[in-house]
């Protein structure tokens, strides 16, 4: 379906907001049901209700597409869970800033351009902003498990990154979100077992899970699409660098999270770096 390039700006937009208002309401459920049971819910749900309108064609799928799928399957469980564990512990702004650097990184170990580099120097200064190293590990510090566990997620995206272009050209597009979704919860089902989610269950925590599901994944992977079929990649990449700036104010309206002027500097040097990065790196062939 193409659209204009105005409604495809508008789409990425919701995306980003969609993702983190759906990590904010993923954020009042921790306290119910943990992290594990979060993160099931919400890849579960997920899977489900994209199976309802699609079924990927499982038996004629080659070894090594299948290889793709539980690769693809793997990172989004991966970089679910321990983002999960991590913005239990840390505000959602800084979580998501963090986190944000995977891709970056990424993408700047790929470029061939010497400006890269002035990037990446921008990028470890909001790192190193971001965290407010001063106050050591009392009150009004980051926890460093925290943001140990935010690390992780954004190197399990830039794994889900690289998932991403093996699958491309291998599965179809609609097979591949589905399958790899359904089988995201089959990795992360046993640590959502562990964490009692099964016995914690009531209506309103099944409302919330399906909040994030939709919020989180399916509206927001639906609009990507939308999008990416109107828009230059370097523009769609631009526009994501809106995501930590947004996750910031999510936090601020939805959870009550206060970030100090030196954080949100930090916050706009990430997005700096990521926007340069966008439009000026060649990445090879």
């Amino acid at each position: 379906m193409k659209i204009t390039k105005k409604v495809a700006v508008a789409a990425v937009v919701g995306a980003c907001v969609s993702v983190q208002g759906g990590a904010s309401i993923a954020k009042m459920l921790l306290p119910l049901i943990g992290p594990g049971g979060a993160v099931l819910l919400r890849i579960g749900f997920a899977g489900l209700i994209l199976s309802l309108f699609h079924r990927p064609p499982w038996r004629s799928f080659t070894k090594a597409q299948w290889g793709c799928i539980l690769f693809y399957a793997f990172s989004i469980a991966a970089m679910n869970a321990s983002f999960y564990c991590g913005v239990g512990r840390v505000p959602l702004g800084v979580a998501v800033t963090i986190e944000f650097t995977g891709p970056l990184v990424l993408a700047l170990v790929r470029s061939r351009s010497v400006k890269d580099i002035l990037w990446a120097l921008l990028a470890a200064l909001g790192i190193g902003l971001i965290v407010p190293w001063h106050k050591g590990f009392g009150e009004g510090a980051v926890d460093p498990i925290g943001v140990g566990f935010v690390a992780l997620a954004g190197l399990m995206w830039a794994f889900y990154i690289v998932a991403t272009d093996r699958i491309a050209g291998r599965v179809k597009n609609a097979d591949a979100i589905c399958s790899g979704m359904l089988f995201a919860a089959l990795f992360v089902l046993p640590f959502g077992i562990f964490s009692g989610v099964f016995t914690q269950l009531t209506p309103h925590v099944l409302w919330l899970g399906l909040g994030i599901a939709v919020f989180s994944s399916a509206l927001p992977f639906t609009l990507d699409l939308l999008s990416l079929n109107s828009l230059p990649g370097k523009t769609f990449g631009v526009l994501q660098s809106l995501q930590p700036a947004i996750a910031a104010l999510s936090g601020f309206c939805f959870l009550g999270e206060k970030l100090t002027w030196t954080q949100w500097f930090a916050i706009l040097c990430i997005m700096a770096s990521s926007t340069g990065a966008t439009l000026t790196t060649k990445t090879k062939n």
